[in-house]
């Protein structure tokens, strides 16, 4: 008797993320805008089609103009294909018994800037067993890992769940919240670290979310609300009960939209009022909502901080290629990978198992 021949399979790991253009012109700019206001803003404001355009040009030549005063280069695309890289290096020297059973490559993909997700996922298609997206923020919302739900079933329609995976509530992971305090007071400058006197606050800075819609109801979508504001929480409190800890308090500061109803009330603009007025005069801020330095982070919310003008400020920058943080992403991803193995081989022996019927005897 001949046994049942098993090929070697092959899976795909998409890294990916919001995107920004790395070249900066006003041509660049547009296609991402336009892609912007089309998959995100229109979710939570009516626009018609005829004004997106008029809205991404305004927006394109509007940020042009801003970076360029500002001498500002994005350097989000060559941070996440560092990740990428560390990544597919953690895996592969990782001895996982998976790897003994299976191929796996790891790419980059972007919602609004080449490569786009959407066309790599298609690309994929017959070529790969299994793909694993990782999407590169640790708050999931309708906003940020629902746009790569989305482009996963437009992708795979009613195949997406036996064939895609894609990673969530990554902000919930204890071993994420130690790597994250660990490097934040790695990261702590001399004349922060060592002040003896005054007081210094935190601001742990993250993209914020509606509250309510323009209406004045709940928002209809998934907003991510509560799990923001709970990984808040959790951090507060690791981080001030931690021996390490130079903090007298910490504050969340959220990054809004302006439109599209009510948003988060705890802004980075008033966490740094506030410490203001109580007395501060040491602030860091840390952009633990996001796991890659970016224009929100790096640009506009780096530039709030220098310019409150408290006498001892620190950004500490975003995660971004640290060894281990790419270490621990690299465990969440082979498990990923070992959960989604697991259900298409539970629906391959569901394939396989033969139909019994039974005789259902009628009395007469």
């Amino acid at each position: 008797m001949v046994g049942r021949v098993v090929s070697r399979k092959r899976y795909a790991v998409v890294v990916t993320t919001y995107g920004e253009v790395e070249h900066l012109t006003v041509r660049n700019l547009w296609p991402s805008s336009r892609r912007i206001l089309k998959v995100v803003t229109r979710q939570i404001a009516r626009i018609p089609t005829a004004l997106i355009y008029f809205i991404a040009d305004y927006r394109s030549t509007k940020h042009y103009l801003k970076w360029k005063l500002h001498n500002y280069r994005s350097l989000l695309l060559a941070i996440n294909r560092a990740q990428t890289r560390i990544l597919a290096d953690c895996i592969a020297a990782s001895g996982s018994p998976f790897l003994s059973k299976a191929d796996v490559r790891v790419v980059d993909a972007y919602y609004f800037v080449p490569p786009y997700l959407e066309d790599t996922l298609k690309q994929m298609e017959g070529e790969y067993d299994g793909i694993v997206v990782v999407p590169m923020i640790p708050v999931e919302s309708a906003f940020s890992c629902g746009v790569a739900c989305q482009m996963v079933v437009d992708a795979y329609g009613d195949t997406a769940f036996a064939r895609v995976k894609v990673l969530s509530k990554l902000w919930q992971d204890d071993r994420l919240h130690r790597i994250y305090i660990d490097y934040l007071f790695g990261q702590l400058s001399g004349p922060v670290r060592f002040r003896h006197e005054g007081k210094t606050g935190l601001v742990l800075a993250i993209h914020g979310t509606l509250v309510r819609d323009s209406a004045g109801n709940p928002p209809q979508l998934f907003t991510g609300l509560d799990e923001t504001m709970a990984f808040f929480l959790e951090m507060k409190r690791k981080i001030m009960a931690d021996p390490r800890n130079i903090f007298s308090d910490v504050r969340q500061g959220c990054m809004n939209h302006s439109r599209g109803g009510e948003w988060t009330s705890e802004t980075i603009e008033k966490a740094l009022e506030e410490f203001k007025a109580e007395g501060y005069d040491g602030v860091v801020m840390f952009p633990y909502g996001f796991f890659a330095d970016n224009s929100e982070t790096e640009h506009d919310a780096r530039r709030k901080l220098e310019g409150a003008g408290f006498p001892v400020c620190q950004y500490v920058r975003c995660i971004n290629d640290s060894p281990e943080f790419g270490r621990w992403l690299s465990h969440k991803v082979l498990d990923g990978l070992q959960a989604l193995s697991e259900l298409q081989e539970f629906f391959e022996n569901l394939e396989r198992k033969p139909i019994k019927f039974s005789t259902i005897e009628r009395s007469e």
